[in-house]
């Protein structure tokens, strides 16, 4: 690309600064009290160097009522600026139906942070990600079925054109611009990782100035993803977590003079159900926090504080692994708003480096927390006697095509009589309860893509039920088209099945008010909600002991606290005690698995890292196969690049097959592990293809002890994690295979490699690709 160079003029570079400043006529009365401008080197606030320290804090994810609390928190860690994401699919629940109550009420969250003397970067999407359901899409863009997000689709254009509209009737006139408080908006949302198309970038910047919005306009990308869909008339700045100085260098090929800047520094990771809570690197966040403060270089934290994914928001990581509603992040400021370590290290390391005329403020004081003792759980109300009127169809349709958006959703149809059968569905999106004649058979898992299950023999006709659990949609890469429920054709003994009805179960405030619960306790693995009630003397923070229940949703006084599972991280649900009240306190419980005991607790502090892989339905993701590698040639036998970034290798002639298996021969620091941060395969025409449905077919060792070192982090769309091979109970010797398995045979040119990220061994050196259809046997 043609980008301007350092032999620019002072006069072109101004010209240049100012399309990224850009601002219309003011769309409100309200003078503007401060300046906000890019300058040569810095950003200049009244026209002042201003470094930006700032911290990302999501409204969505804490009580409104907590919301001066945890701002007055992030001003004491020492920041001057928050960054807020907005979520569509919160904001516009239905098409043309806009909700700005509540948690989504983030103009008065912008006020409040301007009352504490915090400015604001706005993210208001479409596109998010944040691990949150299909990333801030509304799920009804879906029901298009050929609908394509974060493209120059017309139906999408518009969609997206009416959102923005609202969001600037809101939010514009709190810009810097006209008296308020954000400072910058951000476009899109590292839309590198999913395209190249500036001119789709350019559509989204054009929806923004439509919208009135007038400020600074800016995009962030890693640092391999920069120049896919850059604009000139976009502000760059560049998420990483680790290795700033590498980072900003990438940054400066596209910005060769102006202010650099962090769009996301990560001091931690979220979770995912099943894989060990994460931890960040403290000593490495705080020596990386500090080279960007002595070089003048801005930041924005991601996560300041997480916070808790409320409801049925959490999303999934590529192409399955849903996160956990806890967002903790281990951020400085943890889930229920307690300062930590991290924050009082990050707070004195800020203090060496603060603006003329900043002083920091003491914290505030942390809520009170509060302990219940054990209760008990003693009203039921099973689904499958709390069924809404059937939708009859031939074939059973995704939860979309109902007109549903999230929840559960029931088949039901019959089967004849007859010899044991297999059951085989296209897909399940994402958990599918079999029921025959009212008995769980078995659980279709889309985890490792089993879609297919062993029916017995039945000596009459039998009713055969799928409830299928919809956890969150996909919120990263192409998966984000997760449509849900069952897709046709469903056989049995290869015939299709039809004459289906469909019960639509969405979870939501009125199906829960019309349950009818008895003292009547089911059977152990019936799916059921079950009622309790919470004695409070004084409300307080808590956290709700679940590490006795099995798979569900939790609501506490009609709040939908979030998911929990109990094969772990997370066993504990934060209960904000702003949602309590003195005396009885309603509890509901949906488990679809029954608990071992109906009996909960509220806990002073959360159980945010207790694994139980026993307790997992599907035993073992890994399904056991052995190697067949012996007699096949490799299609490519060489060595990566040293250094950490995106590698791309193209093969001599493309080639098909449903495995891809890369082995690790050597690591460049000479020792026995093998990591990878991310792995993306081109198709034939030499672009990156869809992860969905693929699955790790094998991977002879993997770290899943003292920290996620899973496979899955190879395809799961982030670089931040990584799949490591084992090195805490052992550290095998190379060669390290890992083998993806397509779910078809597929053509592949070539294939991009990005190493572990930051410091650390596993970075591979020589290696070895293998393509086929027959690797492996099962």
């Amino acid at each position: 690309m043609n980008h301007f160079g350092m032999r620019a003029t002072s006069f072109a570079l101004a010209v240049i600064l100012n399309l990224w400043c850009l601002c219309l006529p003011s769309h409100s009365a309200e003078p503007a009290q401060h300046t906000f401008t890019i300058g040569t080197n810095d950003f200049l606030l009244d026209g002042s160097r201003f470094q930006i320290r700032c911290g990302e804090v999501h409204a969505a994810r804490v009580p409104a009522e907590y919301w001066r609390h945890r701002l007055q928190l992030a001003k004491a860690m020492g920041l001057n600026t928050v960054c807020a994401y907005l979520f569509w699919n919160q904001i516009e629940p239905t098409p043309g139906h806009f909700d700005w109550s509540g948690q989504a009420d983030l103009a008065r969250f912008c006020r409040i942070a301007q009352e504490e003397g915090l400015w604001v970067i706005l993210r208001p999407g479409p596109y998010a990600c944040a691990e949150w359901e299909m990333g801030g899409f509304p799920w009804w863009l879906l029901k298009d079925d050929d609908l394509k997000l974060r493209t120059r689709d017309p139906r999408y254009l518009g969609a997206v054109k009416k959102y923005l509209i609202e969001v600037g009737k809101k939010l514009a006139p709190l810009q810097i611009t006209h008296g308020g408080p954000i400072l910058m908006v951000q476009v899109e949302n590292e839309y590198g990782f999913y395209g190249k198309d500036a001119a789709y970038m350019g559509e989204m910047r054009q929806l923004m100035i439509d919208a009135g919005f007038d400020v600074t306009l800016f995009a962030c990308n890693p640092p391999y993803h920069l120049k896919d869909g850059y604009r000139r008339d976009l502000f760059p700045v560049v998420n990483f977590g680790s290795d700033p100085e590498s980072s900003f260098k990438s940054l400066r090929d596209i910005l060769p003079r102006g202010p650099l800047m962090c769009g996301e520094f990560y001091p931690g990771w979220f979770d995912t159900w099943g894989a060990p809570h994460h931890l960040g690197k403290t000593p490495q966040y705080l020596a990386d926090l500090e080279y960007m403060l002595k070089h003048g270089e801005s930041f924005s934290i991601y996560m300041a504080h997480g916070g808790t994914t409320f409801g049925l928001w959490s999303g999934s990581d590529g192409p399955f692994k849903p996160d956990t509603s806890s967002y903790d992040y281990d951020a400085p400021i943890s889930e229920a708003g307690w300062t930590t370590a991290k924050f009082f290290q990050t707070r004195d390391l800020f203090a060496k480096y603060l603006l003329p005329g900043e002083k920091i403020p003491a914290p505030p004081a942390t809520n009170p927390v509060i302990i219940v003792a054990p209760f008990t759980a003693t009203e039921c109300a099973p689904i499958f006697e709390n069924l809404p009127a059937p939708i009859e169809s031939n074939v059973p349709q995704t939860m979309e095509t109902y007109d549903q958006g999230h929840g559960c959703i029931l088949y039901r149809t019959t089967i004849p009589a007859g010899a044991a059968q297999l059951l085989a569905l296209a897909n399940v999106h994402d958990f599918g309860f079999v029921f025959l004649n009212g008995q769980r058979i078995g659980v279709l898992d889309r985890r490792n893509n089993n879609f297919k299950l062993q029916l017995p023999a039945r000596q009459k006709a039998a009713t055969l039920e799928i409830l299928v659990e919809a956890m969150g949609r996909v919120n990263f890469g192409a998966g984000v088209h997760d449509r849900k429920g069952l897709a046709a054709p469903v056989k049995l003994g290869g015939q299709e099945l039809t004459g289906w009805q469909t019960f639509r179960l969405p979870l939501d405030d009125q199906m829960i008010a019309n349950l009818k619960f008895s003292n009547k306790i089911p059977t152990s693995n019936s799916p059921a909600f079950w009622r309790a009630m919470m004695n409070v003397e004084n409300p307080g923070d808590t956290f709700l002991d679940l590490s006795r229940w099995g798979k569900g949703v939790v609501w506490l006084n009609g709040h939908c606290l979030g998911r929990f599972w109990n094969i772990g991280p997370t066993q504990t649900a934060y209960a904000p005690g702003c949602w309590l009240h003195a005396g009885k306190n309603e509890i509901v419980i949906l488990d679809l698995l029954g608990p071992e005991k109906p009996e909960l607790a509220g806990l002073a502090k959360p159980m945010l890292d207790e694994l139980h892989p026993e307790k997992d339905f599907a035993k073992s993701l890994r399904p056991k196969v052995t190697l067949q590698l012996e007699n096949v040639k490799p299609v490519l036998s060489t060595a990566f690049a040293p250094g950490g970034e995106l590698q791309e290798v193209k093969f001599s002639a493309p080639v098909s097959g449903q495995y891809f298996c890369l082995e690790s021969q050597s690591a460049f620091d000479g020792k026995s592990f093998a990591a990878v941060a991310e792995l993306d395969l081109l198709d034939g025409a030499g672009k990156p293809m869809s992860h969905e449905g693929w699955t790790i077919a094998y991977v002879d060792s993997e770290e899943r002890q003292k920290e996620d070192g899973s496979a899955e982090n190879a395809i799961d769309g982030q670089t931040a994690n990584f799949w490591h091979t084992e090195w805490s109970a052992a550290q095998p010797k190379p060669p390290h295979q890992l083998m993806l398995d397509l779910g078809k045979s597929q053509t592949i040119s070539g294939f991009r490699y990005v190493p572990r990220q930051g410091s650390g061994g596993g970075r591979i050196k020589d290696y070895r690709i293998f393509i086929g259809d027959n690797l492996i046997r099962r």
